[in-house]
């Protein structure tokens, strides 16, 4: 049996924290989501930072970090950008193929492992299936599970296919590390 390319944690979010993060990006300004080349036509969602809570930084840090240990080895540090992110069906909400490090960036640390938490109930919303396009991907029915989290390298390329019913609601994050060489 090989090891994935990913980590995945049911239950890893309890419904308290769930609610909290709501409540986080209700006391903040939604945006049209972007990408780093603005391709308006790759991704239609919209967005709050939470990039600012040390408390939920450093919760997302603890899985990210045992994700590492237990597949990855990278270089990280506790570092990230959080993303809450609405995918709404009215909106055809989705976020076609791409990968979470931008090669071209000038900074001196790239994004290493990304993380996604599954906020939304799987009875509230139909379609926006998270998929790899390169790896073997994680049980479809878990990964819709509210609380669920994925871990994976920033580099895979992967998607959100688009919400056909009701929105879709995660939490991304980026945690980065020294440049890749």
């Amino acid at each position: 049996m090989h090891r994935p390319l990913w980590q995945l944690y049911e239950n890893a979010v309890d419904e308290f924290l769930v609610n909290k993060i709501h409540d986080l990006a209700e006391e903040e300004t939604l945006s049209k989501a972007k990408t780093f080349n603005d391709n308006n036509k790759a991704r239609s969602s919209e967005v709050t930072w939470l990039s600012h809570n040390k408390e939920l930084q450093d919760f997302l840090w603890d899985i990210v970090q045992n994700a590492n240990r237990n597949v990855f080895g990278f270089r990280v540090e506790n570092y990230a950008d959080i993303q809450y992110t609405l995918y709404h069906a009215e909106q055809n909400g989705h976020y076609d193929w791409h990968i979470d490090t931008n090669w071209l960036s000038q900074t001196s640390f790239d994004r290493k492992l990304s993380i996604t938490v599954q906020l939304s109930d799987s009875t509230e919303y139909e379609g926006g299936d998270f998929s790899f396009a390169e790896v073997e991907n994680p049980n479809k029915e878990k990964l819709k599970q509210k609380g669920t989290v994925l871990v994976f390298p920033s580099y895979l390329s992967h998607r959100v296919s688009p919400v056909t019913k009701g929105t879709r609601c995660s939490l991304v994050a980026w945690f980065e590390g020294p440049r890749w060489t």
